[in-house]
């Protein structure tokens, strides 16, 4: 019999030291590493990443299909107009500080954000208000998008403690399953769990993340055991890191574009013929295979897995570098003595810029400037700051921009087009460049829930994109991340909303 009870004894205490140093392992941070550079408090500049590292929720969440469910509003109604829109917001829900979820706080979050250039301020909103669990927005149109919009992260709703008394966000209180625990932009941040989250609780204790910009270092980090998660590789580093037990290598697609972004207001590229003679001699397969080492050759602007939006109708673009000079010499360009074309005097060299956040970026760009000087056209190369692309988008300085696009910042592109390919262009999308129909079938899109009228919208959208080529697609994207092998339940968000962190354990 004292046998006996000694071993239940043994066994308790076998148990219990179990269970501690199951415990005690998942108390070990999670080491992120990425290319995205903290830019500060404003949820305008990084929203992004906080919403990456679950810091910060939205209205809405996503699911795998795209669709909006459910997130800090529980439910929502729109009025048979399609002008009001009423959300109920989850109850029990606190901020990190304490303070509970309420209207005022989403009031002043969302407003915040539609004071500022982003999605919020294109939508057709009259006035956000609110009192206790309920928030009303009403628009001075239909807006069928509006839930993907408010599920896009600078969307995110803070505490109202979170603004200074001169109005400015100084600090991020969000309501994530993550708390900051430490804000050191533009290159660090670290997290801890919150007890309180109102939804499943993660396994993970801790996390960190470090900003940094060169994929080298990225991979070594991952190499050396210094980051349990790295996310974006390069095409080399990810051939080498296969070959380690101590990591995993996950990949999956993404709706996201590797494009040549062509400003047609420019002298050079303001004829259709040209921007279709550019995209001829540019040998798509070639480039995937020998930069990004997979067969993501881009035959039109948005990828297969993004259903609706890819048109199986449309020619695809094609490789052709002979009728490309053809093209370029009925225009009235010649090869000159150095093998540069000119026309009137004027010799067809233009300036591309890139940037090495992104490492695929540069060498392709390298790639592009041999093609295009095969039929006469002399690029230059300024591989420089992501923010430089904008800045000369907007003082009309801009002649390529090599650059990738995700089109699911919002469930529904429409956000992320409306941004882009509006009247006036977008920082990552078209320049000086405005086809008849085109706004009108934006429009469309934004009011009508009519599935043929949608369809037709849809089809002219990608229609004119294809040939008028104000951005001439290059690749279609995998994103791919180097992973701890120790760490488990780790899947990469095609979405790219989040790094997963809530999902995450540690091996016991």
């Amino acid at each position: 019999m004292k046998s006996m009870k000694n071993l239940l004894i043994a066994s308790a205490l076998g148990l219990a030291s179990y269970a501690s140093m199951a415990a005690e392992h998942q108390d070990k941070p999670v080491r992120i590493a990425a290319p995205f550079e903290i830019k500060g408090t404003d949820p305008a500049l990084s929203g992004d990443i906080l919403l990456r590292m679950d810091v910060v929720e939205t209205l809405v969440e996503v699911n795998e299909r795209a669709e909006p469910i459910p997130a800090l509003a529980q439910s929502w109604q729109v009025s048979a107009d399609g002008l009001q829109w009423q959300l109920n917001l989850r109850p029990n829900v606190r901020f990190h500080d304490g303070s509970p979820l309420d209207a005022a706080a989403v009031v002043k979050s969302l407003n915040t954000a539609r004071s500022k250039a982003g999605l919020l301020d294109k939508t057709p909103i009259a006035a956000i208000r609110g009192e206790g669990q309920r928030v009303t927005i009403t628009l001075s149109e239909p807006f069928t998008p509006l839930l993907s919009v408010l599920a896009e992260s600078r969307s995110q709703i803070l505490a109202l403690a979170s603004w200074d008394a001169q109005d400015n966000i100084t600090r991020i209180i969000g309501s994530g399953p993550f708390m900051l625990t430490s804000f050191q932009p533009p290159q660090s941040l670290a997290v801890k769990r919150f007890d309180d989250y109102w939804g499943e609780k993660p396994a993970i204790a801790a996390a960190s993340y470090l900003s940094s910009g060169r994929a080298e270092t990225r991979a070594l980090l991952a190499e050396s055991g210094d980051a349990d998660y790295v996310f974006n590789l390069d095409a080399a580093s990810r051939q080498r890191l296969a070959r380690k037990p101590a990591l995993q290598l996950p990949a999956i697609p993404v709706p996201r574009t590797l494009m040549l972004k062509l400003n047609a207001g420019d002298p050079l590229l303001a004829e259709q013929p040209v921007r279709a003679a550019i995209s001829m001699a540019i040998d798509r397969n070639a480039l995937a295979m020998a930069v990004l080492r997979y067969p993501g050759a881009a035959s039109q602007l948005f990828p297969p897995n993004m259903g609706e939006w890819h048109n199986s109708a449309l020619q695809p673009l094609q490789f052709n570098p002979q009728l490309a000079a053809q093209q370029l010499q009925a225009t009235g360009w010649t090869l000159g003595a150095d093998g540069v074309l000119t026309r009137n005097g004027q010799r067809f060299s233009v300036t591309l810029l890139t940037f090495p956040d992104r490492p695929e970026l540069p060498l392709m760009a390298m790639v592009i400037q041999q093609q295009l000087r095969k039929v006469g056209i002399e690029v230059k190369i300024n591989s420089t700051n992501a923010s430089e692309i904008p800045a000369q988008h907007h003082s009309n300085r801009l002649q390529l921009a090599l650059f990738s696009r995700n089109f699911a910042l919002t469930p529904d592109p429409t956000g992320t087009l409306l941004q882009d390919y509006a009247e006036k262009g977008g920082d990552w999308g078209a320049m000086n460049w405005h086809p008849a129909g085109f706004s009108a079938a934006l429009h469309t899109l934004t009011q009508s829930t009519d599935t043929a009228e949608r369809a037709q919208a849809r089809n002219l959208i990608t229609a004119s994109l294809q040939q008028d080529l104000p951005v001439i697609p290059i690749a279609w994207y995998q994103q791919s991340a180097a992973i701890n092998s120790k760490l488990k339940n780790v899947t990469l968000d095609p979405f790219e909303r989040h790094f997963g962190l809530r999902q995450m354990q540690w091996e016991q």
